[in-house]
């Protein structure tokens, strides 16, 4: 299994559905982050469904080191500008 991907150190704003199905992308390697595009296949991640509490905006993780996912945990603060699109060791 390989590394996910930091896709960014900032959350993601998004509006959701409140009893919507989504689909958080936990590789990194989507372009349609955070959200999930396939780009996990052969790497041993799988999406994170979930269904959205509330309507209204959400702040999910981008960098991939939240405790708490989909949602941004403050993870990010410790990823470098240089660490983004990079596996983290």
């Amino acid at each position: 299994m390989t590394k996910s991907i930091v896709a960014n150190n900032k959350p993601a704003a998004v509006q959701l559905e409140k009893g919507k199905e989504y689909y958080y992308c936990s590789c990194g390697r989507s372009s349609n982050q955070p959200f999930c595009d396939g780009s996990h296949k052969g790497t041993g991640f799988s999406p994170i469904s979930f269904i959205a509490a509330a309507s209204g905006e959400a702040w999910l993780c981008a960098c991939k080191q939240t405790k708490n996912p989909p949602y941004c945990d403050g993870s990010h603060r410790q990823i470098r500008d240089d660490q983004v699109g990079k596996e983290l060791d």
